[in-house]
């Protein structure tokens, strides 16, 4: 017998999903490898302190955690990290193993079972040494990285360069062991890339004040029989054009990807290979970000698309693509490839990111680790749709609607349901179409969110991408109440009921919509930037220290813009209740501006919560923060909305 469908209002519906449950299943595997036959990849842990731990894949399928807590594989470089491992087959020892350690960021190695030794030292300046995209190169006995290494205690008294490190553990204590192999001209390095014959080596390079999807150069250089890199000319690229990453082909031709069209695509030894108006890449946030792998046969797999990703096999030949059959409709910019085996991880809406292999000799596609499971009954998950807004001017605007959804309970058929739009982080980033369970939290309880991909956002090309170039704080802002205005307009979400939620540069735009537009009755502020100015001038990473510059404008032409957008200078408008979550060890969007943002809010009466943990940076990792996160932000909606969700702590709000 069919189950009987109860009549609850909006988000009076009863859920099996909650906040333990979404954090539990919070994160996704990354930085895929093979060590000879077998597959290796980073997973989250957010029950043993938000860790990352290192996956081995036997060749009989078992899984195996390869470090305990409480090690945490994960390189701070560019605070958002890059590639932090590389291992080698070994003998009857086990494979060689070198990997970046959360901690002290030193590189340690070790074999399967032993203790890790340090192959690094620590220093005492600034934030010390960083390591990231670790290239073995044991016949030389060394391996090669990204070398990040802070000059002074300020946050941009720092330096970049390519480096060998000894593997005897002769540098553990001796900086001076370390050879450099790059001179440091350029402000920003990716690791390199070595030719099949050994006889070249690549590697991507800019400097302030472009981001990486702005412009960058490929580099390459000769390397002699002694281990040095000789000659190194650009080949690529420049500042209006950005190469996010190359490769080579297994008869040493250089691969890389460029949007000098306009959209990312590859190109051959300068030629391009697959020309179309689809990304081939996206931005370049962590170092060793892969979306192609060249594969023996000289086809390159690749992760492709407009607005979503397919793994696909091309051709370079022909230009042709052929996509792996699957039910993944959205693939991680991680890739590798052994003979003519692929691996990827790949997600769809019924199913998060899990380990693909796809053997292109066959064509058959299959899951080999981090199997997605459903803890719940998929009945629960949300059902979404892809949907194009029309925003001011006309101009598209890309989006992804979650109707309140729930097997067996209804609304009254006189209730709209309320909606929180969500705006994605970056801002030079997407929101991907996959299953989410902190979204099932919410439409599982009868409450709807929009995921809107506005303008500035990745995944469209470039001239998508650049409408938000100075306009930051504007079109963001105004392509997301475009979206939750639509919605209400057509009668599926309440119009007295719309909240907006986002973290760091979505908490941006979330904290900049409550300030300049009376389209929301709440919001959810999550590490946010708030004051540009001081963000601007001193408070943030190197990384994205002079991002503004293309955002807003530069400081020193316009710095009254810096003010005018900023939602600190406009606490005063604020009238409606918000949350702001704060990791207190955020380098990138510091407390203090959460800090400065609420004193000039004090003595408002302006309902208000206002949280911050502990141990946690840039982005939530541990569980017990997550489901506090979630818990809270549930509640506000609660009381603003006057929902009655069963089960949740009350938050208390303060004026």
């Amino acid at each position: 017998m069919g189950e009987t469908v109860r009549t609850l209002a909006y988000g009076a519906w009863p859920s099996p999903i909650d906040a333990a449950l979404a954090a539990a299943h919070d994160g996704h595997p990354e930085y895929l490898g093979f060590v000879g036959d077998e597959v290796w990849w980073t997973e989250p842990r957010p029950a043993e302190a938000g860790r990352r731990t290192l996956v081995r894949r036997h060749t009989d399928g078992r899984e195996e955690p390869l470090l305990p807590p409480p090690w945490n594989v994960r390189s701070r470089v560019i605070e958002y990290g890059g590639h932090p491992w590389a291992a080698l087959p070994g003998d009857d020892d086990g494979p060689l193993v070198v990997f970046v350690n959360f901690a002290d960021q030193r590189l340690y190695r070790c074999r399967p079972g032993g203790e890790p030794s340090p192959l690094t030292p620590v220093s005492p300046v600034g934030a010390g040494l960083r390591w990231a995209e670790p290239l073995l190169r044991p016949e030389h006995g060394e391996v090669w990285c990204v070398l990040e290494e802070f000059t002074g205690e300020g946050p941009t008294d720092v330096r970049r360069v390519l480096a060998a490190v000894p593997l005897d553990g002769s540098a553990a204590q001796d900086r001076g062991a370390v050879r450099e192999l790059t001179d440091g001209r350029h402000r920003f390095v990716t690791g390199p890339k070595l030719s099949p014959d050994g006889r070249r080596a690549a590697w991507l390079a800019w400097d302030h004040p472009r981001m990486p999807w702005d412009g960058t150069e490929l580099v390459l250089a000769d390397v002699g029989d002694d281990g040095t890199l000789r000659g190194a000319r650009t080949v690529a690229g420049g500042p209006g054009e950005a190469i996010a990453q190359a490769d080579w082909t297994h008869d040493n031709r250089l691969l890389h990807a460029s949007d000098r069209t306009g959209w990312w695509n590859l190109y051959r030894d300068g030629q391009p290979v697959c020309p179309r108006e689809e990304e081939f890449a996206d931005a370049l946030w962590k170092l060793g970000s892969r979306w192609f792998t060249p594969l023996a046969s000289g086809l390159v797999a690749v992760v492709h698309g407009r607005g979503a990703t397919a793994l696909g096999v091309l051709d370079p030949e022909t230009g042709e693509v052929v996509d792996a059959a699957g039910p993944w409709t959205e693939f991680a910019p991680t890739l590798a490839a052994h003979g003519e085996r692929v691996v990827a991880v790949g997600a769809s809406p019924r199913s998060a990111y899990e380990v693909v292999e796809l053997d292109t000799r066959t064509g058959h596609a299959r899951v080999i680790g981090a199997e997605h499971d459903d803890a719940v009954d998929p009945a629960f998950y949300p059902e979404p749709q892809i949907r194009t807004f029309t925003g001011p001017d006309g101009r598209d605007i890309h989006a992804h609607i979650y109707p309140p959804h729930h097997p067996a309970c209804v609304a009254p058929g006189d209730e709209l349901p309320p909606y929180v739009v969500w705006a994605h982080g970056g801002p030079t980033g997407r929101a991907p179409l996959v299953l989410d369970l902190e979204i099932a939290y919410f439409t599982s309880r009868g409450i709807g969110v929009a995921e809107v991909n506005y303008g500035g956002s990745t995944g469209y090309g470039r001239a998508y991408r650049e409408r938000l170039r100075e306009q930051w704080g504007v079109v963001d802002v105004e392509d997301c109440a475009a979206v939750a205005l639509a919605l209400a307009g057509e009668g599926t979400a309440d119009r007295a009921r719309l909240a907006v939620r986002g973290g760091s540069a979505g908490g941006w735009t979330a904290a900049a919509s409550l300030t300049t537009t009376d389209v929301y009755a709440c919001g959810t502020i999550k590490y946010p930037i708030l004051d540009l100015t001081g963000w601007g001038t001193g408070e943030t990473h190197d990384f994205e220290s002079l991002y503004l510059e293309s955002l807003i404008g530069p400081l020193a032409e316009v710095p009254a813009r810096y003010a005018e957008r900023s939602p600190a200078a406009h606490a005063d408008r604020l009238r409606v209740p918000f949350l702001l979550l704060q990791g207190l060890d955020d380098v990138i969007c510091p407390p203090v501006q959460c800090e400065r943002f609420l004193a000039r809010l004090a003595g408002r009466g302006v309902p208000h919560a206002y949280l911050a943990f502990e141990g946690e940076g840039h982005g939530f990792r541990r569980a017990e923060t997550m489901v506090s996160a979630l818990e809270a932000e549930l509640s506000l909606y609660a009381q603003v909305f006057r929902l009655d969700p069963p089960g949740v702590p009350t938050l208390e709000l303060t004026r």
